[in-house]
């Protein structure tokens, strides 16, 4: 655990990505820049990694990249990948920054939040009455995903990939999920805090042994109901009462799906932050992909990857103690919320507004606010 100890100047290694990576990231610290009043808090510094960096150097993620991303108290990112451009084997080049930081820096928890904000529709009916406000934390660092490069293809007859759970990877996620409930109000159904634990037990030995520990691990928490739901169902419930939840915990491949079902609810990819956060490191940037289809036109979502930004002020507050930087939050936040609800909305959810202007009218609010 770090000790509360405030920096005059903290340092955020930057990399912009592909495609529409570069218009949010510079959206992002626009918007940072203004809620903290310019850079003096925090110092942004720029690196390369993601496809073009495959395509013009040869190599995905620089050593110098991750060197620097290792030493920064953070990592804010645009966006990573670009079809097409992959490794011998058929895998995309750019998605490898992003998974190597995971696994090398350790960032065991994935956050993803899932708010219905002001002012965005939902596909739901309910949605508007009852509200959309819970967080998915999906282990990072194990699960099928932790077999990236270490499956077999035996004569292009036979593939295989296997999942990982450890017990002691399990254990820290879970407690991470319990720890975010005590942090927030609860579901909105009921207002009672409560862990639901996302698996298929009733089919995997490993998820089985994923479910026991869990059980183990909510004895710690009495004051926090724990709740149990299979992955299959769970593509159910997000759909027919999103308002009972309030963290659900599961394994890195079911946490990739189900967080994609409760974006659609909420807005879609664009208004989905993630922050991917370990003991020491932490990597922000919003879940959705590079759409180097849009890109250079002006009118991608800014939203999650400036909501991103938000959640990584946060940490870094809570982190060091900081209330500059927690206060920068929620200006950020409340700046998003205002946006909204006067209409100022992009494309993908109904209105016409670039990326500029969205970014304009969060730096002037932030200016008032500041």
């Amino acid at each position: 655990m770090t000790a509360k100890n405030p920096k005059n100047r903290y340092e955020i290694a930057v990399v912009q990505g592909d495609g529409i990576g570069p218009e949010v990231c510079g959206a992002g610290l626009a918007v940072m820049r203004a809620a903290l009043g310019g850079d003096g808090i925090l110092n942004f510094s720029e690196y390369r990694a993601g496809a073009n960096c495959y395509r013009d150097t040869g190599t995905a993620f620089p050593a110098a990249t991750y060197d620097a991303c290792k030493a920064a108290d953070a990592i804010f990112h645009g966006a990573a990948g670009i079809p097409g451009v992959t490794y011998p084997d058929g895998t995309e080049a750019g998605l490898d920054f992003g998974l190597q930081l995971r696994f090398r820096l350790d960032l065991f928890a994935n956050i993803r939040p899932v708010k219905l904000h002001p002012g965005v529709s939902s596909p739901l009916s309910d949605a508007a009455r009852t509200g959309i406000d819970y967080v998915i934390l999906r282990e990072n660092t194990e699960g099928f995903y932790a077999a990236r490069g270490g499956g077999n293809l035996v004569r292009d007859d036979i593939a295989s990939d296997t999942g990982i759970i450890t017990r002691a990877g399990t254990e820290r996620v879970v407690r991470k999920a319990f720890e975010l409930s005590r942090l927030r109000n609860g579901a909105l159904r009921d207002g009672r805090r409560r862990v639901t634990v996302c698996d298929k037990a009733n089919v995997l030995r490993s998820l089985a042994f994923f479910r026991k520990v869990a059980q183990e691990v909510a004895n710690d928490y009495p004051d926090i109901e724990l709740d149990f739901a299979l992955v299959d169902a769970m593509t159910v419930h997000l759909v027919r009462k999103p308002d009972f939840y309030d963290v659900i915990v599961t394994e890195n491949m079911f946490g990739d799906i189900i967080s994609d079902l409760g974006a659609a609810t909420v807005g879609g990819m664009g208004m989905s932050p993630t922050a991917e956060i370990g003991d020491r490191n932490g990597f922000f940037q919003a879940a959705h992909g590079s759409a180097p289809d849009i890109a250079g036109q002006g009118i991608a979502n800014p939203y999650g990857t400036i909501l991103s930004a938000a959640m990584m002020l946060d940490w870094l507050g809570d982190r060091h103690g900081d209330a500059r930087l927690t206060e920068g939050a929620e200006r950020v936040r409340a700046a998003v919320a205002g946006c909204l609800t006067d209409g100022n909305l992009p494309g993908d959810l109904g209105g016409n507004a670039r990326s500029d202007r969205i970014t304009e009218d969060l730096c002037d609010r932030l200016a008032v606010m500041a």
